[in-house]
């Protein structure tokens, strides 16, 4: 992808139907070992069917959201969808199912951010295991964060859509909890990597 944001991700369905897309940003800012490293970050993501896992996931939130938008369109015309206007013993039909709609969304948007941290890490380790240096995964996570904050803002609005399949977050939100990240904090990333190292006899900075 030509973009200066350092940035990787992997995509498609199966092992079978999958490719790893690199930026130019991130070629010409890794060393080979680094990009070494996020290349098996992205390869772990492939063999462990994490694209299709996440689609799945999303598939009740974005049904729930549906079903939410026609609940507030049947509020606003009037009751529609099975409202029984002379049954005043309880709430309407339609408020009910907004009321659920809701919590199934909220639900879900908590339930996919913690499966996308949890493949993050998931990933991280497959990419230690596959090179045998979590070293340099390190330290390309450190360099990718560190340059994000140099690209300009309008570069990294064009790729913030593809953030939850980036290795890095094109933008760090680091005031944002991270009950709501789509990403594990990248301290917590280099810790969990640090003691893979240390079980692999590797050295830590």
């Amino acid at each position: 992808m030509d973009t200066p944001v350092p940035n990787a991700f992997a995509t498609g369905r199966s092992p079978k139907h999958a490719a790893v897309c690199v930026t130019t940003g991130l070629m010409q800012r890794l060393e080979p070992k680094e990009i070494e490293g996020v290349l098996a970050h992205e390869l772990s993501h492939i063999a462990n069917r994490d694209v299709l896992v996440m689609t799945v996931a999303s598939f009740f939130a974005m049904l729930a959201a549906l079903i939410t938008r026609f609940g507030l369109y049947a509020g606003l015309w009037g009751g529609g969808f099975g409202d029984n206007r002379n049954n005043n013993n309880g709430p309407p039909v339609w408020l009910i199912v907004l009321a659920v709609s809701i919590a199934v969304y909220a639900i879900s948007f908590v339930l996919i951010r913690t499966i996308s941290r949890y493949r993050e890490y998931a990933a991280d380790r497959g990419s230690a295991l596959i090179t045998g240096a979590p070293e340099y995964l390190m330290s390309a996570l450190q360099k990718i964060s560190s340059q994000m904050t140099l690209i300009p803002n309008q570069d990294l609005r064009q790729v913030e859509g593809m953030n939850a399949f980036f290795i890095v977050p094109a933008k760090v939100r680091t005031a944002a909890a991270e009950l709501f990240m789509d990403h594990p904090p990248l301290e917590k990333r280099l810790a969990a990597l640090a003691e893979i190292a240390r079980e692999m006899g590797r050295p830590v900075s």
